[in-house]
Parts: structure tokens; sequence; C-alpha cells
């Protein structure tokens, strides 16, 4: 379902530095959190030579901000590179788990590691002082709505004692990948948005934040069109505050078949109930 693979492209580090001070350019002293977001894994040397990286935390610590959020996969979450890290800026590293389900990461969506992968790269990084943002994907394909809403449910619950905030990712139609074949032929519809709030109102264990991209357009998470703005920013407003009230006063005649999808879809063999 990532079509960044097909649109990556290999950089020098003078790229990568000079993308960097250009993002950072109007840096000011209430910036207290940067996230760095590079599509794949920050530890990576193939990706970002450890000399780039060592710049980057250092420039950020001397900018003063208070913490950096990096993404990584666990196979390069070691002692040596999070201690690194957590010496120069106090660090929070950010893990794709997805799905605590090892069926549905390896099957659906082809993660390529287990529970016990993630697990011990987080314990690397709470023992070397830093902290884990864990993302968790709502409703990769073959996964019916209810299936999906259980899945991440449960998967927060297994992940929590491994993690210090959630963040829900909902998924989207990228071009170039086999999920839009599926989108394409009827057989996959993106996540309706009231199972997102149905996740955030659910999820008590850790923090959990969302931002859903893309929430209402054809190819991202949405409902029937004319709830999903205000669904959307109450989702955004939520990740903000953490008060599940904001969801009390979401009505919309769509709701009831959202929830007849939940109850009946698992019967439909995997076609889409809408």
């Amino acid at each position: 379902m990532c079509g960044f693979a097909a649109e990556g492209m290999a950089v020098t580090t003078e790229q990568l530095m000079t993308q960097f001070k250009v993002a950072t350019s109007d840096l000011s002293p209430e910036d207290e959190v940067v996230k760095i977001y590079t599509s794949g894994s920050f530890f990576d040397t193939v990706e970002v030579a450890k000399t780039v990286r060592v710049q980057i935390l250092d420039q950020l610590s001397n900018l003063e901000v208070n913490k950096v959020v990096l993404e990584s996969r666990p196979e390069y979450v070691t002692p040596d590179v999070v201690q690194d890290s957590v010496s120069r800026i106090r660090t929070e590293i950010a893990i794709g788990l997805e799905s605590s389900n090892n069926l549905v990461s390896t099957y659906a969506i082809r993660k390529g590691f287990t529970f016990v992968d993630f697990k011990n790269a987080a314990e690397i990084v709470h023992q070397s002082g830093g902290s884990v943002k864990t993302y968790l994907l709502l409703k990769p394909p073959f996964l019916s709505e209810g299936v999906a809403i259980k899945d991440v449910l449960r998967s927060a619950n297994v992940a929590a004692p491994y993690s210090d905030v959630f963040s829900l990712n909902l998924c989207n139609i990228q071009r170039n990948t086999f999920l839009e074949q599926m989108w394409n032929k009827g057989d996959y519809r993106t996540p309706w948005l009231w199972s997102a709030v149905e996740i955030l109102k659910n999820v008590h264990s850790r923090p959990i934040i969302c931002d859903p991209v893309a929430a209402g357009a054809r190819r991202g998470p949405h409902n029937c069109g004319e709830c999903d703005a205000d669904v959307a920013k109450a989702i955004r407003d939520f990740s903000l505050t953490q008060d599940t009230s904001l969801f009390n006063e979401l009505e919309c005649g769509c709701k009831a078949a959202w929830e007849k999808v939940v109850e009946l879809e698992d019967y439909t063999f995997g076609a889409p109930l809408d």
C-alpha cells in the first residue's frame, strides 16, 4: 500500500543537509519539537549517512529544540545509535508496528518484521533513555471494517507496555500500489472516519493521536461526504486534547450505515459493502 518506493531517489549527503537547512530555516524558540519523517529509517546509514545524522542532531540541539522525533524500522535500532542520539538531544523513535498480529503484518502488510522485533527495539530505546511512538494502521487490505477496528484495539493493548504514545494512521490509496489495483476493481474501500473515532474513544492505555490524511477524498478515509470535514476536525482536535467528549456531538445519517457495515461485512466474503 506504500507508494513511496516508486517515488524515491538516491541523494547525496550535501543534498540532505541542504534540505534540512531549508526545512529548519524558520525555526523559532517556540518550536519545541522537530519531526524528521524520512519515509524510511533515519538510522539506516544507506538512507542517512552517520555524518549527516550527527550534524542534524547537533544542529537541532544548538537551536535549543526540546525533542526530535525520528522514524526507524526495528532492525536499525541498536543501543549504540540510540544512545548516541539521546546523548545529543531528547529523542523519540517512531516505529511502524501497524499490527501486533503477525499474520496481518506479514501477509496483509508485508511489513518484514514481527511483533517480537518491535518489542526488542522498543526495549532498546527505553533502556537508552528514549521514548517510543508506535504507528498503528487502520484497515490494511483483506480486513473487513469490523476486523480492522478490532485489530487496532488489540494491537494498542498488546503494544502499550512498549509504547509511550500511539499514532493511528488511516489507510489511503497511493498510486502504483497493489492496493490501488484492488481499489480500482472495487475490492477495497478505505476506512470510515467513524472507525477512527471508535478506536480513539476506546484506547485508554496510552495517548493516541491521529491526522486523517486525505480525509473526505476518494482515495482517503471518508464517511458519506457530508460529515467528513466535521469528523476529521474532531479527530484532529482530539489529538491535541485527548478529550473524547469532542465526539459526543458528531451525528450523521451515515453512522447507521457504518454500523451495519461493521456488523455484516464479514459475511460478504471480502467484498466491501460500500
